[in-house]
């Protein structure tokens, strides 16, 4: 049992909200999910610059002096922006590989949470209330974002494991349910050189769903054949830089709903997640059918 939250802002004038909406709604959701908590925030895009999110067990020894340190290996300025355990890196558009590669070499006990032009992920072991503080997740800003309170059955409760899960680049998936197939796919998958950081199955649903969309599918048609490739109970929220998605598996047995209005699109796991959203009042609410995707794109 988890706790999952999202919400797709289509009125640009409610973007300086989006982070204390989230957090109020993952909040909500802390009794499905109090052991470890994320969320993932697709904020404004910066000319000519890419990000990596990055977390570390001892930033103040490994994030000291990082910025400079990239910088003298990419010839280009990289500025670093911590937060807590996590710290943003940004550095001119196609260096992200260089510093990964970098980053892996010399500072393996840095962990990338996620890579992309506007996205950025924060998650840590704890209840909600703490993660979101810890973050200052509700002073955020920007389009969409989504958010998992994890309540952990079948891996341990790490930093790692905490939900969303980011394989591709402003890609991330959060996910209540569980996967039966995730070993068979993951070695299926790795042999078409995706990566994998945990056994976490969630993390599986994210990989497959960014291999499929590397081979040229749109987010909703690989959400699509995913009804067909992942067994098991899920229900998934999907952001990418541009859209935000819903799926539920055949027999839906993960609870759901969804509100929409002329300002957002919003999902809880729960009606509750959703009742301090503005003019919900007046939102056509709804459970998202068993085997449909629902996508939506800015």
């Amino acid at each position: 049992m988890c706790g999952i939250v999202g919400l797709f802002l289509k009125d640009r004038s409610l973007e300086p909200e989006l982070g204390r909406l989230l957090t109020d709604m993952l909040v909500t959701m802390s009794d499905r999910g109090p052991d470890s908590a994320g969320i993932a925030i697709y904020g404004a895009e910066q000319d000519g610059k890419s990000k990596l999110t990055v977390q570390s067990g001892d930033p103040d020894v490994d994030f000291a002096g990082l910025d400079a340190e990239l910088s003298k290996v990419l010839g280009e300025d990289v500025t670093l922006r911590r937060k807590d355990t996590h710290a943003v890196l940004e550095m001119p558009v196609g260096a992200t590989e260089k510093v990964r590669a970098f980053l892996a070499s010399s500072h393996p006990n840095i962990r990338i949470m996620s890579a992309g032009d506007i996205i950025e992920i924060y998650k840590e072991v704890g209840l909600p209330k703490d993660v979101a503080e810890r973050f200052a997740l509700s002073s955020m800003s920007g389009s969409h974002g989504i958010g998992h309170t994890r309540m952990a059955t079948e891996s341990a409760v790490t930093t790692m494991g905490a939900h969303p899960f980011s394989t591709g680049s402003d890609q991330c998936l959060v996910h209540n349910g569980s996967l039966s197939n995730h070993n068979s796919l993951r070695r299926k998958l790795r042999r078409e050189g995706m990566a994998f950081e945990t056994e976490n199955d969630s993390e599986v649903a994210a990989a497959y769903l960014t291999y499929k969309m590397r081979e040229g599918s749109n987010l909703g048609d690989a959400m699509k054949s995913g009804l067909d490739d992942l067994d098991g109970f899920f229900t998934f929220v999907v952001g990418t830089k541009d859209g935000f998605g819903v799926v539920r598996d055949p027999i839906a047995c993960k609870p759901a709903v969804m509100a929409e209005t002329d300002q957002y699109v919003a999902f809880g796991s729960e009606y509750r997640a959703l009742v301090n959203l503005p003019d919900i009042e007046s939102a056509r609410v709804w459970e998202p059918e068993p085997a449909t995707v629902y996508f939506w794109e800015h």
